[in-house]
């Protein structure tokens, strides 16, 4: 190791250690790397712009979060939640099953679990709590099907992901879809267990008319992700048009469909976009001059030679990173892990010939279990937050959750064709 990249190392720590923003931990780590090692710093910011600003993928970003933030505002969610009531029937435990319909039917739209915890979450907690359902049960079904936002297209994670892998994100985008489905029944199956053993209501059967009326209410909304995906899979557009065609829709959807969009909020959904792009941008060049460090000093080659003298089966190497990802994301923040981590690994997947779909989608849904797992758990304290539950409910309750989507990540893990079956119906791979 070097010296420069021992400081590296030692500035990091510390600075994580002192809960600075890690982005900006990342940009003091690698500005000590370059200075002890004597680097031009001009070549590393044209390296950082060149080949991260001028990426056409990475515009979409910003479109997805306008429209997920679109989406949260007004009456939207209200609409989704009713909706999926219709939808679930009147089965016991019927509000939990709502709960992940309405998930998945709203990551349809956002492409983030913490739009989807933040916005939709409160509406489906106050909803079970008035109904009798434990407090903490509630925020954790919340918190555990929200994790379905970025598997499920659009997702804001698979874009970044494309970007640092060179993946298709329309195949992407078709590889979600099956394993958010997945997730979301195997939740549907705990929640059937748990509400006949705590006796939890049977929800009441909506009448068919009334369900009509709520689906013509919700179509607008719903009919988002049928304009990216269409817009993507007919070749008509691009991700990135079809990202600025949704952002457009939406706004015209909450202004002259539901009322819920008027100047002011526009501004206010505006000024959210662009603190969350912000955020993310900054993100993202803070990582790529450690990736730059990263392939300087040759450390993946390093590695990939330090797993490949461990095993060559590449169901045993993703064992490893799944056990890898989900250690980091009880520590870390998912944006670290995507922008730092993965970038190490994709060449190692690639040198054992692991599709990059596969890969993505099983990397992605890893990183997303990880803010449901303790401690950095970031959807427990959205949902705690906006229910004022106490946590320790929260956590109590998480458990069972996890252990099923760690079912459906090992199912995807070892069985590729449940991610990439899609992708090769419609000829994406």
């Amino acid at each position: 190791m070097s010296l420069a990249m021992f400081v590296l190392l030692i500035v990091f720590v510390l600075i994580f250690l002192l809960r600075m923003p890690i982005s900006l931990g990342m940009i003091a780590s690698g500005a000590f790397y370059f200075v002890v090692g004597g680097t031009d710093l001009g070549s590393v910011a044209n390296h950082v712009m060149s080949t991260y600003y001028s990426n056409y993928v990475l515009i979409s970003v910003p479109l997805f979060i306008f429209t997920a933030n679109a989406m949260n505002s007004g009456n939207v969610t209200e609409m989704v939640f009713k909706f999926a009531t219709g939808l679930a029937g009147g089965a016991r435990g019927t509000l939990g099953h709502v709960n992940v319909i309405a998930s998945l039917v709203f990551s349809g739209m956002t492409g983030s679990a913490i739009a989807d915890a933040s916005g939709l979450g409160k509406t489906e907690i106050e909803a079970m709590k008035e109904a009798g359902y434990d407090d903490g049960f509630s925020c954790a079904i919340t918190a555990a099907s929200a994790t379905v936002g970025p598997i499920f297209p659009p997702s804001i994670p698979l874009v970044i992901y494309a970007m640092l892998s060179g993946a298709s994100v329309g195949a992407l985008f078709l590889g979600g879809m099956f394993p958010a489905v997945l997730v979301c029944v195997g939740l549907m199956i705990y929640i059937s267990v748990v509400a006949k053993v705590r006796d939890y209501p049977v929800g009441k059967k909506i009448p068919f008319r009334q369900f009509l009326l709520f689906s013509i209410n919700a179509l607008p909304a719903i009919l988002t992700p049928a304009i990216l995906l269409t817009g993507i899979y007919t070749g008509i557009m691009t991700p990135t048009e079809s990202g600025a065609v949704a952002a457009v829709y939406v706004i015209l959807v909450s202004w002259l469909v539901y009322k819920a969009m008027s100047f002011k909020a526009l501004l206010r959904i505006i000024k959210g976009t662009v603190r969350d792009t912000g955020a993310i941008s900054l993100m993202i060049g803070a990582a790529s001059i450690i990736s730059y460090i990263v392939a300087r000093e040759q450390i993946a080659n390093s590695l990939a030679s330090l797993v490949l003298d461990i095993t060559d089966n590449k169901y045993v190497f993703l064992l490893i990173v799944n056990l890898v990802i989900l250690f980091l994301g009880m520590i870390m923040d998912t944006s670290t892990i995507l922008l730092v981590f993965v970038p190490i690994l994709i060449p190692m997947a690639r040198m054992l010939e692991i599709d990059l779909i596969h890969f993505g989608l099983i990397t992605t849904l890893n990183m997303m279990i990880g803010l449901s797992t303790p401690p950095f758990r970031m959807l427990l304290f959205i949902t705690s937050s906006i229910s004022n539950t106490p946590l320790k409910d929260v956590m109590k309750e998480i458990k069972w959750p996890i252990v099923a989507m760690l079912i459906v990540q090992a199912i995807i893990t070892f069985v590729p064709q449940t991610v990439l079956f899609l992708p090769r119906l419609f000829g994406m791979i």
